[in-house]
């Protein structure tokens, strides 16, 4: 599975992508983040706050609620403004 990260996010965790292999009890969305969190103390910093990150499942704006599978492509970021 593929993480991409965005803004200040980036910048919290150190880099701007990376391939993992979360265990197989991680089903969505919101599991990795779960689990990035605990992977070290910029994790922590960047997904303290939830309420602030925004997340994308192959491209597609999806809940942390959503299922995602080992192939996903998992683009996490803050709330995205128009103008």
């Amino acid at each position: 599975m593929k993480i991409l990260y965005f803004a200040w996010l980036r910048s919290k965790v150190g880099i701007s992508e990376e391939d993992i292999s979360p265990p197989g009890d991680v089903s969505d969305v919101g599991g990795v983040i779960e689990w990035l969190r605990q992977r070290g103390e910029g994790y922590e910093a960047a997904f303290a706050d939830l309420s602030v990150v925004r997340a994308a499942v192959n491209q597609e704006y999806v809940g942390f609620d959503h299922p995602v599978s080992q192939g996903d492509e998992i683009a996490l970021f803050p709330p995205v403004t128009g103008g």
